[in-house]
């Protein structure tokens, strides 16, 4: 009978734990969800200030370039009613010498004696002679009455004093409707919120939220603690409900979003189908008792199978990842091999192209090699090829993008995002000198020590225009010219003339 009740409250246990673990499943998949609304959110946030922030560095361009004659205005008060047609987040765009009077806005009824010199944004711009974008504190419009963020640039006089300012407006409902489309439940919330604390807008939502300084909060703290992102279960200081909240910061501007998932709606699910499941296992563990043996038994069968499939989970997991290291790298020299490079190179080469950034390659190649084989034998030509291999992994930068790969046979190649034609030279001859103090021996080279000869070019990717293999191609020339010239030395592609 003490068998029968340790399994019967064995089995209460057991169904305990699994009941804990599929609430801390619900709980996690919930958290990805709420990480993948803050990152929908947060490139939403940042689309729609870019676009309004590109459209007023074009207003600022035109204003200190053309001036503010009447012609100018007229033609750029067209502009402007072109670009707010074009562009439905934002509720209009105007002009404000420097002592804050209007000069021109997108509307075709021009509003009389406005002055907005208060205005925070104003402010600062009078007081910053930073020329980047400024994100204000929403605003409440004096001609139209609806609550707008203020997206803002500073225009300069010729001399660098201050002109007045470029002001677009985001119509707080724009952002609304987007929130209002998202599955966030009844008791969701989203919000956004500059970095400074203040609250921009939030659902649901309520005038008087927009403009709150939200310091003194938990979510802010939060955000603070965690950085650019992150989670936590914190309790709204607007409505006391407990929520799963995620947070990310806007990618380019001082801003950051917020997506909250009640709790309670979270778990609700997971409660009913507990409470339903606990009875059942109750009900269960009654029968038990009169089949306390044969139940052991499927309990051993249980636990053996689940122990095995751990066992050929971790196995599989564990074959995966040494087949992708395997696809992945050079099994000679431990770079990356040619099919990492083509797709860092693809995606660098795309990213350059949003960014609007260099991305730079470095093509080496082993002076001589074949003679090097033929002279000491393939066993020691690959001996040379891993020494190298490991200078070049040493010498590359740890950044982001940075790759050295083998490109093929005895060429390898160092790819460098962000990095101008100078820096590049600077690594290859960096390279070229260190591979050249290894004192590998070669009598086939005039040297009497293994050389490399690189080519290096670099490219910034144009819309519509060029290709990620022109760079290959074009440090390839470069690697020609520096061949043909005599090895052991560094080539870019102005060294070969105007013939190339």
């Amino acid at each position: 009978m003490a068998f029968v009740a340790v399994v019967c409250l064995s089995l209460v246990a057991l169904d305990g734990w699994n009941s804990w673990n599929s609430r801390s499943e619900e709980l996690r998949q919930m958290s990805t969800a709420a990480s993948n609304l803050a990152r929908a959110m947060a490139q939403q946030a940042d689309d729609t200030i870019k676009e309004a922030d590109t459209a007023l560095v074009g207003v600022v361009e035109r204003i200190e370039y053309d001036g503010t004659g009447p012609a100018a205005v007229e033609r750029l008060r067209k502009v402007l009613a072109s670009q707010v047609t074009e562009l439905p987040q934002l509720d209009a765009l105007h002009v404000y010498d420097k002592d804050g009077n209007w000069i021109v806005n997108s509307r075709h009824n021009a509003p009389e004696n406005l002055n907005n010199a208060d205005r925070e944004y104003f402010v600062f711009h009078r007081t910053h002679a930073e020329r980047g974008p400024h994100i204000g504190i929403p605003v409440k419009s004096r001609t139209t009455g609806r609550l707008l963020v203020p997206i803002s640039r500073r225009i300069d006089q010729a001399d660098g004093s201050f002109a007045g300012v470029a002001l677009a407006t985001i119509d707080i409902d724009f952002f609304m409707k987007f929130y209002d489309s998202l599955d966030i439940g009844e008791a969701g919330a989203v919000a956004l919120v500059l970095e400074n604390g203040t609250m921009m807008t939030r659902r649901p939502f309520s005038a008087g939220t927009v403009g709150r300084d939200m310091r003194d909060t938990d979510l802010f703290r939060a955000y603070t603690a965690q950085g650019p992102a992150g989670t936590a279960y914190i309790r709204s200081a607007q409505d006391g409900v407990t929520r799963l909240n995620s947070f990310r910061r806007v990618a380019n501007y001082p801003l950051f979003v917020a997506a909250a998932l009640s709790k309670d709606e979270i778990l609700a699910v997971w409660w009913h189908d507990t409470l339903w499941h606990s009875a059942g296992v109750i009900l269960l563990a009654g029968i038990v008792g009169f089949v306390g043996l044969r139940l052991v038994r499927q309990i051993e069968l249980r636990t053996k199978t689940e122990a095995e499939l751990r066992r050929a989970r971790d196995a599989l997991e564990k074959l995966n990842k040494t087949l992708n290291t395997l696809a992945m790298e050079d099994g000679l020299t431990g770079l990356a091999n040619r099919r990492q490079f083509d797709a860092t190179l693809d995606t660098e080469f795309s990213r350059a192209l949003r960014d609007a950034s260099t991305l730079a390659l470095i093509l080496i190649d082993v002076d001589c090699f074949k003679q090097y084989n033929d002279i000491y034998g393939h066993a020691a030509g690959d001996e040379c090829l891993q020494s190298i291999g490991r200078t070049i992994a040493e010498l590359t930068p740890r950044r982001p993008g940075d790759l050295a790969a083998r490109y093929g046979g005895e060429e390898l190649a160092v790819l460098l995002p962000e990095t101008e034609v100078a820096d590049a030279v600077e690594l290859a001859e960096r390279i070229r000198h260190a591979v050249r103090n290894l004192k590998i021996e070669h009598t086939g080279t005039e040297a009497g020590f293994v050389t490399l000869s690189a080519g290096v070019d670099t490219l910034s990717p144009v819309p519509g225009a060029g290709q990620a293999k022109e760079l290959i191609r074009s440090a390839d020339k470069a690697l020609y010219v520096a061949k043909t010239a005599g090895r052991n030395r560094v080539c870019t592609n102005e060294d070969a003339g105007p013939d190339g």
